[in-house]
């Protein structure tokens, strides 16, 4: 890693002194999602899948404002960048919080799975803060005859389903996912990807963002986002 870029994640805090825009500030976001989750596996936990290095690739900013801002399991209710892992561990019951990583690269995480659905809270580790806010979660629905991380603890039914902003959970259409969160900023054949970038009131730069994997035109896939810099 060239000492540019290790400056620059290292200096990309919750709410940091790093001052960028526009296409720099695009960058070191997604120099932050590319290197954040390290390639070895030092728990005994399986780590979250890392993001798709080329899903950002040429992807306009064109996702409107409250993308990915909370997330629920059954009846809990959370919000990214407010809620820490410690209290989705206590409303759930199961799981321990895992780490990985150090400085600008370390990431938390709980990891959870029901039949073929395997579940990743994550927290960057320097944009998550000491409370370990959740920054990023990841749920996959695998084939019948793939591993569903027998490490990962089983999540209780009753938190059951997640869902993004209280409209996007797994096995939703393509049709359906379009019409509730509009066309998508980036759009392939098995993938689409929204991507939101805004200036907040106190000043301070928002990204969110959402990649979204299907499977014969059923939604098995969604990783999803959201930072906060200045």
């Amino acid at each position: 890693m060239s000492r540019r870029l290790e400056v620059a994640l290292n200096g990309l805090g919750r709410r940091s002194n790093v001052r960028c825009s526009g296409r720099s500030r695009k960058t070191l976001f997604l120099l932050l999602l590319l290197f954040a989750i390290p390639a070895g596996d030092c728990s005994a936990q399986t780590p979250p899948p890392p993001v798709d290095e080329h899903a950002f690739e040429r992807v306009p900013p064109t996702a409107a404002k409250g993308l990915a801002t909370r997330f629920s399991l059954g009846a809990f209710v959370g919000r990214f960048e407010e809620t820490p892992l410690g209290a989705v561990r206590e409303a759930v019951g199961e799981g321990t919080i895992q780490h990985q990583g150090d400085a600008g690269g370390s990431i938390y995480w709980l990891c959870y799975r029901r039949a073929q659905h395997r579940l990743w809270v994550v927290s960057h580790g320097e944009m998550g803060g000491p409370d370990h806010l959740v920054t990023e979660i990841v749920e996959e629905l695998t084939e019948k005859d793939t591993d569903t991380s027998t490490d990962c603890a089983i999540i209780p039914e009753k938190f059951a389903p997640l869902v993004f902003d209280g409209k996007l959970h797994l096995g939703m259409s393509r049709l359906e996912v379009v019409t509730a969160l509009g066309p998508p900023s980036k759009s392939e054949a098995a993938q689409i990807v929204y991507y939101h970038e805004g200036k907040l009131a106190d000043g301070f730069d928002e990204t969110a963002w959402l990649i979204l994997r299907f499977r014969e035109e059923k939604l098995v896939s969604m990783h999803g986002g959201k930072t906060t810099t200045n």
